[in-house]
């Protein structure tokens, strides 16, 4: 008993092998050099590779009944990386035999192309009657075998007797997509992946579209308003050529689903000729360049609504032809701004070149230059996962820029235009504030002017650029001696002025004037020791030495002015008795 068991386990480990020789010899004298379909669990995805052979229907009118019993057919071996020269009318029929395999798991015919018009597998059932499964764009997705975002087709195994398959595929441009065998475990697998995948790349599209939306109405800024549809109109294209948008958005729409991988991707790119155009500002460098790309994008908007009703072939033609003019115009216009002193050009090209760079792919795969691969099913997403988030930062970048010129023009009545500094009317409101609040409060600010005193000199010795750009330098030095809650303001050509807020006793304001002159007379990185600014600087104390701001502004320049040219002393206090030490006031008071 036990030998018996034993001799048919061999058996049945053989069978497989054996049939398979079997058929490889049935099939052609030279079918020994062919590939072997091995539905092996262990090393999946199978691929067809070279085991079928395939014909050409030109009429594309063969029925599966008409392929079996036609004479004179010249079917040729498949290739691993082949491409299929299809057209629209044309049927491309595949005949190949599965072997006798284990027949545990359940196994699928899996075409990884989302956008193939339609794919047809016949099986001869055990009465002669070639029994058919059929999916893609032409079919609804909730009419196929196995709803899902390609065309995935159930096969029977047997273990025992081989099994023979008709595939007949229709496309309206070249074919060359792998058709691999799946099992049913290694299928829920992959899924979990791609799903990971493409959730990840779809809420970065999300993020990115709610972001450029939201900064349009907050900033009122045309390019983020582009941006945020031409990444919606991203999003559907690459829902639509991964088949998402086919199984969850429009099952039922078996010509939408057909014709929106065309549609779509021309309404991008004519979004994407807009939102260059505002982002790199074309109708303040060129209305005439700026109206060729607007023209443009409003023929794709017309092309889109064209596509739909040419033959699947000429649509095939004219996305192709839109895509390489509109890219050559962005690439143009992007690298013309950069030419003429665009800041954000360069990164804009630099976001984009991911994008063009997997497009190529796609162009080349549609003219049936290179078979389809991982690159041209997934580099465009590649691509546009990396320039979400590098034009969003230029966009942050271009935004802040703009503000800042704004901000730069509406404050020209308050702040001088060449050091940056507040000037003498917001100096002295803050210093009515300041008085008002140090009263509050109960403690003493302190206000000081500061005078340049040897332009002349500076002019005299190291040239009028040196004395131009000493202000500039002093108004530096000041703002790096001011804490947050301090004020530095420029309040004439040589004159400038500091608010300190409070608590500060005398003692402070005697040592604060010193620092700020010692500060000044420090030596500039890459100039002359002796190029260096000498400053007076006057004190007061608020509110002690008055509460009105003008007055208190009145003497500190008073003060300034009656010091003698030749004197040697730079700081002066209002109130000075006060402020001397007490050996001084001694002596005065004698």
């Amino acid at each position: 008993m036990k030998a018996t068991a034993s001799w048919q386990a061999a058996w049945a480990a053989l069978l497989p092998a054996l049939w398979a020789a079997l058929l490889l010899g049935l099939i052609s004298p030279a079918a020994s050099a062919r590939a072997v379909l091995d539905l092996d669990t262990r090393a999946q995805p199978v691929a067809l590779k070279d085991w079928a052979d395939y014909w050409i229907d030109s009429s594309g009118r063969f029925t599966p009944e008409q392929i079996t019993t036609a004479a004179g057919l010249t079917w040729q071996p498949t290739q691993a990386e082949a491409i299929y020269p299809l057209g629209t009318g044309q049927a491309l029929w595949i005949r190949f035999t599965v072997p006798p395999a284990p027949d545990a798991e359940r196994w699928y015919l899996e075409v990884p192309y989302p956008s193939i018009n339609r794919a047809s597998l016949y099986t001869l059932d055990s009465a002669g009657r070639w029994n058919g499964q059929h999916a893609g764009d032409l079919v609804p997705v909730r009419g196929w075998p196995v709803p899902h975002r390609h065309p995935l087709l159930p096969i029977a195994v047997s273990a025992e007797v081989p099994t023979h398959y008709l595939l007949r595929l229709e496309n309206g441009h070249s074919f060359s997509a792998p058709l691999d065998f799946v099992s049913e475990s290694h299928l829920s697998r992959s899924e979990q992946r791609v799903s990971l995948i493409l959730g990840i790349f779809f809420g970065l599209a999300g993020l990115a579209m709610l972001l450029s939306a939201l900064s349009a109405l907050s900033l009122r800024d045309p390019a983020y308003g582009f941006y945020a549809l031409c990444v919606s109109l991203m999003a559907m294209t690459q829902a639509t050529v991964t088949g998402i948008a086919g199984l969850h958005l429009w099952p039922d729409a078996p010509w939408w689903n057909d014709m929106s991988t065309s549609v779509l991707p021309t309404l991008e790119l004519a979004v994407t000729l807009l939102f260059i155009a505002a982002a790199v500002s074309l109708p303040e460098r060129s209305m005439r360049l700026h109206r060729t790309m607007a023209g443009v994008a409003v023929f794709g908007l017309a092309l889109a609504a064209l596509l739909s009703v040419v033959s699947p072939g000429q649509r095939s033609t004219l996305t192709l032809a839109y895509i390489l003019l509109a890219q050559v115009l962005g690439l143009y216009v992007m690298v013309w701004a950069w030419r003429r002193g665009d800041r954000f050009a360069p990164w804009l090209l630099a976001g984009f070149l991911p994008v063009m760079a997997a497009s190529a792919y796609i162009l080349a795969r549609n003219a049936a230059l290179v078979p389809i691969s991982f690159l041209t099913q997934h580099g465009l997403q590649l691509g546009v996962a990396l320039e979400l988030p590098l034009i969003l930062v230029i966009l942050m970048l271009r935004s802040q820029h703009r503000r800042e010129n704004t901000r730069r023009l509406q404050g020209l009545d308050r702040v001088d235009p060449a050091t940056g500094l507040i000037n003498g009317q917001v100096f002295t409101e803050r210093l009515s504030r300041m008085i008002a609040r140090s009263g509050r409060l109960k403690h003493q600010s302190a206000v000081m002017v500061i005078d340049i005193v040897n332009t002349e000199s500076i002019h005299r010795d190291f040239g009028r650029k040196a004395a131009d750009d000493l202000p500039l330098r002093v108004a530096a030095r000041l703002l790096s001696t001011a804490r947050e809650i301090d004020s530095a303001a420029r309040l004439s050509e040589r004159r400038f002025g500091m608010l300190i807020e409070g608590p500060f006793s005398t003692e402070d304001a005697a040592t604060l004037g010193p620092r700020i002159v010692a500060r000044c007379l420090m030596p500039y990185k890459g100039l002359h020791v002796d190029c260096v600014a000498q400053v007076r600087v006057a004190c007061a104390l608020v509110p002690q030495h008055g509460t009105l701001a003008a007055g208190i502004l009145a003497k500190l320049e008073e003060r300034l002015a009656s010091a003698p040219a030749e004197s040697r002393r730079a700081v002066f206090m209002l109130g000075e008795v006060t402020a001397l030490p007490r050996r001084a006031r001694t002596r005065l008071s004698h």
